[in-house]
């Protein structure tokens, strides 16, 4: 008998892995050896996918769920084949060629069977012994192999889950993409396709404020320039989202040529007077002399100036004076536009420049805004190498303007 030393041999191989089979299949041929027996099993419950684990030597005695449950229920103990008084329980020892069952507790669970099948000579008490203390050793691996399992089977339930749920994230930022995209070409056809439309209703309301197509009265003169009015917001409008698509498609292009920045910024003063004039507003620029000629591109930042100078006048009070200044500061030409209106919340600045935002207070004021024209503006000035100006207090009035570099 090679079983003096069972303990120590269980204990080295109880040390040698966590993984639940591999633990079982090197306790049965230590099992096999020690005690000079050909077949030996390990039938273990488990709650994990495994249920209920048989491993053991090539040939060991099964000892299928089922019995394994009645077994348990009926003998909690050691069973022997050759003791057992019970006929049931004998039969089912017999026909499954179990001639020993240890059982295998832990503290608060009967979780399974050392199982030994035909042996030559019988199971001594002391050999009984030394394997009832093994299996009190065996349980606590394999309950702790057990959790092993449990935690690698809910990592890989884990990865499964991220892999399918990274799938249908990319799927639908794919579909998204496409969507953005469809969206980006459409808002390009539909602002060229209004443009011509615009560009004819303009000529001729301009044509029937001048008098070129008859006499008309001062009430109908009036009516005639708030469409047209109207008319070359639209147009301005049109652009910005026509701007927006092509920064989104790669196609937004500064083309730049000097241009007389005092000139520029006065007509589009003028340009807003009359509406200025209709909400009781005015306003203030003095045109400033020996500005050099800066290199920008015209059409990019003549919507700016009008986003800015649009954005004071509906957001101002009636009564009040909208002031716009043009500047040399040291190698850069700086543009402000200074309104007394309602400002913007504290918490909401810093989304301000972002597409499509607008501020609670602007939404009130102002339902029919689209929160492109001040995301347009920044990379506009971004594009030419210059930066933003930007201060406001709500209920108190704002700040908007830009530096621009000035070339030699």
């Amino acid at each position: 008998m090679k079983n003096s030393a069972l303990g120590g041999r269980v204990a080295k191989v109880l040390t040698s892995t966590s993984d639940i089979r591999q633990l079982l299949r090197a306790l049965t041929h230590t099992l096999s050896d020690t005690f000079d027996i050909e077949h030996v099993a390990f039938a273990v419950s488990t709650d994990t996918k495994l249920k209920h684990l048989i491993v053991g030597t090539a040939g060991a005695p099964r000892l299928p769920a089922a019995d394994f449950m009645y077994l348990s229920d009926k003998y909690p103990g050691v069973v022997s084949r050759h003791s057992v008084k019970d006929k049931d329980v004998q039969r089912l020892l017999i026909s499954h060629h179990v001639s020993l069952a240890v059982p295998i507790h832990t503290t608060d669970q009967h979780i399974g069977y050392i199982v030994f099948g035909q042996r030559a000579a019988r199971f001594s008490k002391r050999d009984i012994k030394e394997l009832q203390a093994a299996a009190d050793q065996i349980a606590i691996a394999i309950h702790n192999a057990l959790a092993v399992q449990q935690i690698k089977e809910l990592n890989e339930n884990l990865e499964q889950r991220i892999d399918v749920a990274t799938k249908e994230l990319r799927a639908s930022n794919a579909q998204l993409q496409r969507l953005d995209e469809a969206k980006d070409e459409f808002i390009s056809m539909a602002s060229h396709q209004l443009r011509t439309p615009l560009t004819s209703i303009k000529g001729y309301l301009s044509m029937m404020i001048e008098g070129d197509l008859g006499k008309v009265s001062d009430e109908q003169k009036h009516v005639l320039e708030e469409a047209f009015i109207s008319s070359e917001r639209m147009v301005r409008l049109i652009g910005d989202f026509l701007n927006v698509s092509r920064l989104q498609t790669g196609k937004f292009v500064v083309e730049k040529h000097d241009i007389d920045m005092a000139q520029l910024v006065q007509n589009e003063v003028d340009a807003l007077s009359a509406s200025a004039a209709s909400r009781d507003l005015s306003f203030l620029y003095r045109r400033p002399k020996d500005i050099p000629l800066v290199a920008i591109d015209e059409n990019k930042i003549q919507q700016v100036v009008m986003n800015f100078c649009d954005n004071a006048l509906f957001y101002s009070r009636p009564g009040s004076v909208i002031t716009v200044s043009l500047k040399k500061v040291g190698q850069t030409l700086e543009l402000i536009v200074k309104d007394t209106g309602i400002g913007v919340p504290e918490d909401q600045k810093d989304r301000l420049f972002t597409k499509f935002f607008r501020a609670s207070n602007a939404k009130q004021q102002r339902p029919d805004g689209t929160g492109v024209g001040l995301f347009l503006a920044k990379k506009v000035i971004d594009a030419h190498g210059g930066e933003i100006i930007f201060e406001s207090k709500e209920k108190k009035g704002s700040t908007f303007g830009f530096r621009l570099p000035l070339t030699a």
